[in-house]
């Protein structure tokens, strides 16, 4: 009998649901946001562009089956953005250091609750992808020492 695990974490339709979920949240949120920034602080408001846009590529990675890049770069930029906000409210931005202190701006509290969602559900299923990988490749390797059953 084969024991071979039929499901492949690739398959994890539920969490790549939640990944694109949360990375069009990310989009929305700085896509509100982004009108403000391009008139104070325009590189901000470029920054916020490529992130936008950056979401909605990982997204449809997640959608279309890359998982694994989708996740590096989902995972990739909600990490990024959340060490930005913190910046931002710790030290400033050049020409930016007007939110220094102000954590509790609704749409930051937000931001930073989605991007470390989506940053930690991204990190969960690297290495759930990475895990299988190793199980796979080891499992070819027994299957290769192993005389076929007839």
């Amino acid at each position: 009998m084969d024991t071979t695990p039929t499901s492949h974490p690739d398959h994890n339709h539920t969490a790549r649901g939640a990944g694109v979920v949360g990375l069009a949240a990310i989009a929305l949120v700085h896509l509100l946001d982004l009108q403000g920034k391009l008139t104070e602080t325009p590189y901000l408001g470029y920054a916020y562009i490529a992130l936008i846009v950056g979401c909605v590529v990982a997204a449809a990675m997640l959608v279309r089956g890359d998982v694994r890049r989708g996740w590096l770069l989902g995972g990739g930029l909600a990490a990024a953005t959340l060490v930005g906000y913190v910046v931002n409210r710790t030290v400033g931005m050049p020409s930016a250091t007007e939110d220094i202190g102000n954590w509790l701006e609704p749409l930051g509290l937000a931001s930073i609750f989605i991007e470390g969602c989506v940053a930690a559900l991204a990190a969960g299923e690297l290495v759930a992808l990475r895990s299988h990988g190793a199980t796979t490749a080891s499992s070819r390797g027994d299957a290769e020492r192993r005389p076929a059953r007839v």
